[in-house]
């Protein structure tokens, strides 16, 4: 799972900025927003880049107990 929707959400920015600056489609990049793919390592890091964050802040972690 990702924070990625989160993160634009933060930021106020939308998802098709995102898709312009990625070159990839709406659709695509709303897949990844609504966790329904996810995104491959170098499109996750280049996400990140985009967005001036640190790749691991997209990533949901679960605790383990």
């Amino acid at each position: 799972m990702n924070r990625i929707k989160e993160v634009l959400e933060e930021r106020g920015v939308k998802q098709v900025w995102l898709a312009e600056r990625l070159g990839k489609s709406f659709n695509t990049v709303n897949g990844y927003v609504q966790n329904r793919t996810q995104p491959s390592l170098e499109t996750l890091y280049e996400i990140a880049s985009i967005l001036k964050i640190d790749a691991k802040e997209l990533l949901v972690t679960k605790d383990i107990k």
